[in-house]
This record gives structure tokens, C-alpha cells and sequence, in this order.
């Protein structure tokens, strides 16, 4: 999984945009010897896509981007398989 210039400005766009931390993490999981479906809190599984999630699994495969728009209090957290696409689904919520 190579970073590509457009993610860069995804991410420095979505820093930008958020008063508080920004966050990406890439296959965490491996560091852990752990399956994509038991790194992930059930309670977030509740959020991923069927698709996405399946996609994830088949892929081996985990990013996840977390975000403080407003506050260090709130934030959102966006799973996938697929940076770019992480990176637009956080640009989406923002806008």
C-alpha cells in the first residue's frame, strides 16, 4: 500500500479541517499476530459497511482513520481497506 501524493493532500486537508488530533493507523492489527475481525470493537463493526468490512477481511487488511473536528472530546472513526477512500470518507463528514 503505497502513499500517494493525492492521499498527502487528503490528509494535510483533512488536518487543516480538524481543531484537534488527526490520527491514521495501517494494519495495526499485524503487530499483534491478530485476524482483521478481532482487532475491531463490535461495537464498531456495527458501523463498517458489510462490504467494506468482508473487503477488510479478505484484504488482511485495516485502516483507520480517527479525527477531532470540534473538540478533543468528540471524534469520528472511519475503518476501510483503502486509504484514499478512508481519507474521502472523513473529508465528506467534515464538509
Amino acid at each position: 500500500m503505497g502513499l500517494k501524493f493525492s492521499d498527502m493532500k487528503k490528509l494535510e486537508e483533512l488536518k487543516t479541517k480538524c481543531k484537534c488530533g488527526v490520527s491514521v493507523e495501517i494494519n495495526q492489527h499485524k503487530n499483534y499476530y491478530e485476524k482483521v475481525e478481532d482487532n475491531i470493537f463490535d461495537d464498531d463493526k456495527e458501523d463498517i459497511p458489510n462490504d467494506v468490512l468482508n473487503k477488510m477481511i479478505e484484504l488482511d487488511t485495516i485502516v483507520r482513520v480517527q479525527f477531532y473536528p470540534n473538540t478533543p472530546v468528540g471524534c469520528y472513526v472511519i475503518y476501510h481497506y483503502d486509504l484514499e477512500e478512508a481519507l474521502d470518507e472523513a473529508l465528506n463528514i467534515l464538509n
